[in-house]
């Protein structure tokens, strides 16, 4: 039986936890196993014998000795009386030949806290003894730092991977969720913390509802194209009594709403294509489709271009491009093909020679029912769906379509990957 996965919590709780607890144990660790951060004071005794030329026995302090004019002390300390005389007395020397300059907060008046400076005269000037100037970084300070950074890297890394193990799977299901179309369902990628499983399970049920509701309305716009048949056929049987006139004008009517049924057909079945798909050559469909297209007279004309292989449905890959077509040489009295490759796509343009495409409007172009020519006469026809049809095509097939403009006319460009 398989383990079920675990929760997404569980790392981030656990990266947590080991951060404070290795924080706390680093923290102890330089506590209680290092120097103390300042060094211990230094009993007079010692400076005593320090004093008279002997080292300062049990002292960590950096002193500085010198000979010279008598000491002024440095900043921050005071001169001790107190402790001059102890001083004097501990070297047996007069309290006029002993200064000794000290930080407020003496609280032992047997030991010195911290900087200090201690002088004695002599025969050729006063003998110093004084603290020299503690380091920015001490020793203790290097190892505290060297011991973070080293945790530090190692939290890094740790949570670095943990960030990816649960970015990962995520990042999958975003893919996969853009690549899903309509009528073309893509495999959900599982594994992962339990909550990204439950998030494809969703995906994955959320695409079966979607591809349910696409079954549904082709089946329902189906059954409508049927049960309108029946009564636009007795309607034509009766027309046959009409005046010449009227009878053609009605009959036109009639072809009319066949042709805008068909093209609801159409548009639906195109949003859930499933043919196989193959490796096309673009040129070749495209020189294919120019040719065919300028057989019946229509104005167009294609350049030619590299060689550009995608994979996808031969046949929907024609009608997309045939719309297109269709559009420009009805809308901008003629059509001029073109593509080029960039890296891995291949870019497909057509030009016509027409007004070209407000910016503003273009967008809606693609909603289906929607018109370049609102008047929707019979001399330029069509129910609004073509663009709707191409923009469906393009993305099934993981590119896209968009509307702009050159300078003699309107442009339609599709980009589609290279296979």
């Amino acid at each position: 039986m398989a383990r079920a996965p675990r929760s997404i919590a569980t790392p981030i709780f656990l990266l947590a936890v080991t951060s404070v607890v290795l924080a706390t144990a680093l923290l102890f660790i330089i506590t209680f196993a290092g120097p103390p951060p300042r060094p211990a004071p230094l009993r007079l005794e010692a400076l005593a014998k320090g004093l008279s030329g002997a080292p300062i026995p049990f002292s960590d302090l950096r002193i500085a000795r010198s000979v010279g004019p008598e000491p002024r002390p440095q900043a921050g300390e005071m001169r001790s009386p107190n402790a001059e005389s102890l001083l004097a007395r501990m070297a047996r020397l007069p309290v006029r030949d002993v200064r000794v300059f000290a930080r407020d907060g003496q609280h032992n008046p047997f030991e010195l806290r911290g900087g200090f400076t201690v002088a004695r005269r002599g025969d050729s000037g006063w003998y110093v003894l004084r603290t020299a100037p503690e380091p920015w970084l001490t020793h203790w300070h290097e190892v505290t730092l060297a011991t973070m950074g080293a945790a530090l890297v190692a939290l890094a890394a740790l949570a670095w991977w943990i960030a990816q193990a649960i970015a990962r799977p995520i990042r999958r299901l975003g893919d996969a969720a853009a690549q899903t179309r309509l009528g073309m369902p893509v495999a959900i990628p599982r594994g992962g913390p339990r909550e990204v499983d439950e998030l494809a399970d969703a995906l994955a049920a959320m695409q079966e509802r979607l591809a349910q509701g696409v079954e549904g309305r082709t089946a329902m716009l189906a059954a409508i194209a049927h049960d309108l048949g029946t009564p636009l056929s007795r309607i034509a049987f009766w027309l046959e009594q009409l005046p010449d006139a009227a009878r053609d004008r009605a009959a036109a009517d009639i072809d009319e709403m066949r042709a805008m049924l068909q093209s609801v057909l159409r548009f639906a079945r195109e949003e859930r294509t499933g043919e196989a798909r193959v490796r096309v050559e673009i040129g070749s469909l495209i020189d294919a489709l120019a040719e065919d297209t300028a057989a019946t007279g229509a104005p167009v004309a294609t350049a030619g271009g590299p060689r550009a292989i995608v994979r996808g449905e031969p046949a929907a890959l024609r009608r997309m491009l045939a719309n297109i077509v269709e559009n420009a040489v009805r809308y901008g009295r003629g059509a001029d093909l073109h593509w080029a490759v960039d890296k891995s796509w291949v870019t497909i343009s057509v030009d016509d020679g027409g007004p070209g495409f407000d910016p503003a409007t273009s967008a809606a172009l693609f909603t289906p029912f929607v018109r370049g020519d609102p008047s929707r006469n019979r001399a330029t026809g069509g129910s609004g769906l073509g663009l709707a049809i191409v923009r469906s095509i393009a993305e099934a097939h993981g590119g896209d379509v968009t509307l702009g403009n050159h300078p003699a006319g309107g442009r339609v460009t599709v980009r589609l990957p290279l296979d």
